[in-house]
């Protein structure tokens, strides 16, 4: 498995969540985008410094635990 390494978690980033690579970008505005149906060709264009970013916060999702 490839490591999460464009996923980060620091206390004083967004108060903790994970974000992409730093920056206030919070892996949830993401997934929140995705189940809203937005595409990631459409994700790409409002945030177009994500790059490949958005596969590994799908990664990222896929191993988180659920209530």
């Amino acid at each position: 498995m490839e490591p999460l390494d464009r996923i980060t978690v620091d206390p004083r980033i967004c108060m903790g969540q994970p974000t992409i690579r730093g920056m206030r970008i919070t892996v949830s505005v993401i997934v929140k985008m995705l189940a809203a149906g937005r595409s990631i060709s459409e994700i790409l264009e409002a945030y177009p410094e994500l790059e490949e970013d958005v596969d590994q916060v799908l990664k990222y999702t896929s191993f988180m635990p659920r209530d």
